[in-house]
């Protein structure tokens, strides 16, 4: 056999292998789509009860809406092993919530981007009422 013909058949063989990588939990792009959207129908409904039982000081419409964003942040990922992994990290860190293993801190770590920042000058912690 060529030389030329060994590098064919081994790019052809390295390339069938690559593409068949075994799957996490989702066989195709469908079921991952269907289990991204359980686990974010699971925590839009989790989302009064975090609200009463943590005394967090956000309502229930700014969660969703940071919840919306969250899951928008992950849109682009195509792999679905990739897209299987952060399913399985969402349902860790839900089971997290409901069970009370998360602290109040846990869950307002979310929000740490949108909180607003103290003002730094003069004039502006006037204006806002901090000096």
């Amino acid at each position: 056999m060529s030389s030329v013909a060994q590098k064919m058949a081994t790019s052809r063989l390295a390339r069938a292998t690559a593409t068949q990588v075994k799957p996490i939990l989702s066989l195709d792009k469908a079921e991952a789509r269907t289990r991204v959207l359980k686990l974010y129908k699971a925590w839009y409904r989790q989302i009064p009860y975090f609200v009463l039982e943590y005394h967090i000081p956000v309502t229930i419409p700014q969660c969703r809406i940071k919840l919306k964003e969250l899951f928008l942040e992950n849109r682009q990922v195509t792999d679905i092993r990739a897209i299987d992994r952060l399913v399985i990290k969402g349902q860790m860190e839900l089971q997290e919530a409901i069970k009370k293993w998360m602290t109040k801190s846990h869950l307002m770590r979310y929000f740490k981007d949108t909180i607003e920042p103290r003002p730094n000058d003069f004039l502006s912690k006037f204006y806002s009422g901090h000096e």
